[in-house]
């Protein structure tokens, strides 16, 4: 399995893919394939990573810009994240992660967010953090990982492309 930034020729493949693994997903909107597609057009997907085995896109991830209410500027959203059912649990999306949040690094970002599932997220270093929050969601699903000792706080938006 590769890991690599994803290519024009890869759009589609995401697209079915996003749209097919969160079918099933008890917190999904079914939006999720579109999400990626708007981030996509208004330039706002900061990393768009995808893991190929043998010549198929299997899975993905999307990074893109957030705001914090203090105007801490450097953090991005990891999401949306998708694997191929039949691959499901054989650890593309912790190699996803774990890339991403390395390509986020090397880029000087201040850190990451996302809205999950905390038993899964955890392992990576994410925790809830009462200094960063999202309106609406219960805080133990909105975590952070923080790439510097100090940083702001705030409410955290996440960019247009997730409203429609």
């Amino acid at each position: 399995m590769i890991i690599r930034p994803e290519r024009a020729a890869d759009i589609d493949a995401i697209r079915v893919l996003t749209q097919t693994a969160f079918e099933s997903a008890p917190h999904a909107d079914g939006t999720e394939h579109v999400i990626i597609d708007r981030l996509r057009a208004a330039g706002a997907l900061t990393l768009s990573l995808v893991a190929e085995v043998e010549g198929a896109v299997v899975g993905h991830v999307a990074f893109s810009p957030v705001s914090v209410s203090d105007g801490s500027r450097g953090w991005y959203g990891l999401g949306p994240i998708a694997v191929a059912p039949s691959r499901q649990g054989a650890g593309i999306g912790g190699r996803l992660v774990r890339e991403g949040l390395d390509r986020l690094k090397a880029l000087g970002a201040t850190g990451c967010v996302l809205l999950g599932d905390p038993a899964y997220y955890s392992r990576f270093g994410f925790a809830p953090d009462p200094k960063l929050t999202l309106d609406g969601v219960p805080p133990e699903y909105f975590m952070r990982m923080a790439f510097s000792p100090v940083y702001g706080g705030g409410t955290v938006s996440y960019h247009p492309g997730f409203y429609g």
